[in-house]
This record gives structure tokens, sequence and C-alpha cells, in this order.
């Protein structure tokens, strides 16, 4: 179990400097934090969106997705419409400043991550890590 205990924590060390890397990168270029930069990035990447989709699909609970909606509507970035098909729910939209955001950002994050990963792993190296981990990811419970 040696072997899994370092895993973990090599996993945990890592993720932690890439988050920083690339959230240090971001505010400085574009002002924009990682913490919101994720939440964009899956708002944009539906047709339609909801607070319960993004929470699953960031793995937060609803509450707090819709705190990050709250941040991304005060800077302007994300609005709030009625859904047509449930009145209880909103869609989300991001405004036209946030979707010209949004493409800097994505420039900035390829970027940073090139840097990070690009000059140290082969595409299908990269390609076959995102795998495992998304299996790894599936298979815990709760998910």
């Amino acid at each position: 179990m040696v072997d899994a205990r370092r895993l973990l924590r090599e996993l945990g060390r890592t993720s932690t400097q890439f988050a920083a890397a690339v959230d240090r990168r971001l505010q400085r270029e574009v002002g924009l934090p990682l913490v919101l930069f994720d939440p964009m990035s899956v708002i944009a990447s539906r047709e339609s969106c909801r607070v319960y989709e993004l929470a699953s699909e960031l793995g937060v609970s609803s509450g707090g997705a819709s705190k990050l909606v709250d941040r991304l509507e005060a800077r302007d970035y994300c609005h709030r419409f009625p859904n047509p098909v449930d009145r209880r729910s909103s869609l989300l939209k991001l405004t036209p400043a946030g979707g010209a955001l949004l493409v800097k950002a994505q420039r900035i994050v390829d970027a940073e991550l090139d840097v990070m990963l690009g000059s140290r792993l082969s595409s299908i190296q990269i390609e076959q890590l995102a795998a495992m981990l998304h299996d790894l990811r599936a298979a815990m419970p709760g998910d």
C-alpha cells in the first residue's frame, strides 16, 4: 500500500501545483481566478445550463454552484434567465463580455498547461493519463 499512498500524495501535490500556476497566470493576465474559469467553461459548453447541471459537472453542491454564478453575475460575465420548461430553475448564459473573456482565458490555460505538460509528456501520454484519472474518478462511490 505504500505505492498507493505515494500516488495519493503525488496526485494531490501535482493538482495543487497545476491549479496554482494556472490561477496565477489567469489572474495576472486577465484578472480571472481559476475558480470562475471552470464554471464559465461549463456554461459555455452547453446549449442550456442549469445551476444543478453546473454543480454536477463541477462536483460541488447546488448552493456552491449558485454562489459561483452569483460571483459571475456580479462581474457581468453571466446572466440567469427563466427556464421556459421549468419555472423553478434558471438557465445560465455567458454575457458577451464573459464569452470574450473566456476565449482569452482558454488560450492562457492552454498555454500554461502546454508549458507544464507538453514539454514533459506526449499528447498520447496526456490522453492516457486523463482517461485513467477519469476512470478512477468514475468508479468512486458517490459518482
